[in-house]
């Protein structure tokens, strides 16, 4: 049985993991986070969410439960993550996040600091949307420079960042498949008289509305043909169960910095 963590639990995707781990064999939920002043701090977990007495109280510190679990699930904000990341690897705990906006600084630490633990950062735990990056770069390579490429992604209107993880990982997996320095040639939307569309650029565009989960979409532009891969997630149990199977995976491996594709063998 592995013991897992919560960081996150009250939020949308914590409620939908602890859902998933009460209905998982093999795994338990011995640990819920939130920040402090959370209205659940306290309170049992499964019964604040409607899933009856699960015996887990909420917390505000993570360093409270590190020792009742072995794996840690983050589901928080950037700089929530990064302390985690920071006490759960000084515990020798695994920890699966799936907070994004991690800048190159912070990836930097980062990685030094999964040279004494096991940490697994993905900006989307879906199987399918993990296939979406391989085929985006797969594509790219294979079309070259012959096809411009932009990319698409949508969300419900309560999503605070812009463009999402997902969609800028699928921006530097063209990138790199071309040879392209993504923080040069990314295009963030466009206003005015902006010129001609320049061909390296790597279009990144944004909708924002009503409760969609999550929509992405990579555009190959060619003369009089176009290419589109498509990934529509209809619920987050997609990327609950992912992250529940990364934190499942991650708790047997050595220490170092892996993502999903590492779990899913691509």
């Amino acid at each position: 049985m592995i013991s897992v963590i919560v960081c996150g639990a009250g939020g949308r995707m914590g409620n939908r993991i602890v859902t998933l781990l009460s209905k998982t064999e093999g795994v338990a939920l011995t640990g819920a986070v939130e920040r402090e002043g959370h209205p659940l701090l306290g309170k049992d977990i499964g019964e604040s969410i409607g899933l009856g007495t699960l015996g887990v109280q909420v917390v505000d510190d993570l360093r409270k439960v590190l020792d009742v679990g072995e794996v840690v699930i983050d589901f928080t904000h950037i700089d929530s993550a990064m302390q985690h990341i920071e006490e759960a690897t000084a515990a020798s705990k695994a920890i699966v996040v799936g907070t994004t906006g991690f800048d190159d600084t912070r990836m930097a630490r980062i990685r030094k600091l999964a040279q004494n633990g096991r940490c697994l950062i993905a900006p989307n735990m879906s199987v399918g949307v993990n296939l979406l990056f391989k085929l985006a770069g797969d594509v790219a390579r294979i079309l070259g420079d012959s096809f411009e490429v932009e990319v698409l992604e949508a969300h419900h209107n309560q999503k605070k960042d812009a463009p999402s993880g997902t969609a800028m990982k699928l921006g530097q997996e063209v990138a790199e498949a071309l040879g392209r320095d993504f923080s040069k040639v990314a295009a963030y939307g466009r206003k005015g008289l902006v010129g001609a569309r320049k061909r390296e650029e790597i279009g990144m565009q944004v909708i924002r509305g009503g409760d969609i989960v999550g929509e992405h979409t990579v555009y190959f532009i060619g003369a009089g043909e176009r290419i589109e891969l498509t990934h529509r997630a209809m619920s987050r149990d997609n990327f609950a169960s992912g992250a529940i199977r990364a934190a499942r995976w991650l708790v047997r491996q050595k220490n170092g910095l892996y993502d999903m594709r590492d779990v899913l063998g691509l």
